[in-house]
């Protein structure tokens, strides 16, 4: 791998998991001797995030880590009820059925796995993305769903899990896989988007965000 691939790698994870906060200077002599490469690598890791809307370069050479916030949730699920409910519909038409066979398997085992915690949950979920994605085959729609789950991963490090939640979730993506074995596009496309209207209500309740107002406790880095 490149240096700028692993500086871009780990930079972007740093990022996501709220290890560089919003507004973050990054510094390239501390950011060079901290990934152990040189400034050229981590110039081109740091456009490339730049393009993904992860660091300002305007604000100076280095970039700084953009902010992100709650009350911004609205309109980013707007924009992924409309991406991932086409995602839905291709995944019906295209999907490999073992694939999906396991997932509802899986899924089916959830909820007893859900006592250990949630991790192991959410790396299912990952999957299931994962097989839909694959089953989309198309470039340019995964391009704008890599952007959008930047973001929406970021604003998710500012709420706590909610065990009720989790439990209902997995009734809802079994309802999706299972639309996706049977060829029902229509069906994967509407349990999609009650999927995620239920998903961004349990955000902006768990992070204090109503109407896109951002209350004084969501502020700032978790």
């Amino acid at each position: 791998m490149r240096a700028s691939d692993r500086a871009y790698a780990a930079l972007k994870e740093d990022i996501l998991q709220w290890r560089l906060a919003p507004g973050t200077v990054l510094g390239e002599t501390e950011q060079s001797e901290r990934l152990g490469i040189s400034r050229t690598p981590l110039r081109e890791a740091i456009t490339r995030l730049a393009a993904e809307g992860l660091i300002d370069t305007q604000r100076g050479r280095a970039g700084v880590v953009t902010d992100v916030s709650p009350a911004n949730l609205p309109e980013l699920f707007e924009l992924r009820e409309a991406l991932e409910t086409q995602a839905a519909r291709l995944a019906a038409r295209r999907r490999n059925t073992q694939t999906f066979e396991q997932l509802r398997e899986d899924f089916l085992a959830a909820p007893a796995a859900l006592t250990d915690g949630a991790s192991g949950y959410y790396d299912l979920v990952a999957r299931l993305d994962a097989a839909i994605d694959d089953a989309v085959a198309n470039p340019f729609l995964l391009a704008s769903l890599a952007g959008l789950r930047n973001h929406l991963a970021r604003i998710r490090r500012l709420a706590q899990d909610n065990p009720a939640r989790l439990a209902e979730s997995v009734s809802e993506h079994l309802l999706i896989v299972q639309a996706i074995l049977d060829r029902d596009e229509m069906l994967a496309a509407q349990a999609t988007a009650v999927h995620l209207r239920k998903s961004l209500a349990n955000l902006l309740d768990a992070t204090g965000t109503a109407a896109g107002v951002v209350t004084s406790s969501t502020k700032g880095t978790p």
